[in-house]
């Protein structure tokens, strides 16, 4: 008897574990909003000059923000890389004024997914500071709006005509 439950016991423990489930695929892209102005209530976004949100369709999520602040000061190009703090909300990412006042810009902000799997939204800075506009390039794919790729030669040319004006 005690070699059957023996033999039982070396047998369950020998047998493969459960297979290891995979989280579901993501399918879709993500999706970026932007908030201007921020919650001064909110401990975690007090003092920022804009807050970063990240969806997946509707859902917020904490997938990675980046982003360059692009800039012409004296007719000189600069890129300022930006860096967001987490907030107390999912998915939201506070973002405070790291580019001098000097000069005309814009920030190119981006959610990623995966590598090649992100959407980015391009922030146009007023002459006087402020948010001036908040533009997502989107294409249409099938019967779906989608993410477009950020176009740097895009960034360039408002970045001059809006230093020209």
């Amino acid at each position: 008897m005690t070699r059957l439950i023996l033999g039982a016991l070396v047998a369950a423990l020998s047998a493969p574990a459960s297979p290891v489930v995979s989280p579901a695929p993501v399918f879709g892209p993500p999706w970026i909003s932007i908030e201007h102005p921020v919650n001064p209530y909110d401990e975690t976004t007090r003092g920022a000059y804009l807050v970063v949100h990240a969806f997946h369709h509707g859902t917020p999520t904490g997938f990675p923000v980046t982003g360059t602040a692009e800039g012409l000061v004296n007719g000189q190009r600069r890129t300022v890389k930006l860096d967001f703090k987490a907030t107390s909300r999912t998915g939201a990412f506070a973002l405070t004024k790291q580019w001098p006042s000097e000069g005309t810009w814009s920030l190119v902000i981006t959610v990623a997914q995966g590598p090649e799997d992100g959407v980015s939204a391009i922030v146009d800075i007023g002459a006087t500071g402020d948010v001036a506009r908040v533009q997502v390039p989107t294409r249409r794919q099938d019967s779906h709006t989608i993410p477009a790729k950020v176009s740097m030669g895009e960034v360039e040319a408002s970045l001059r005509a809006r230093a020209r004006a």
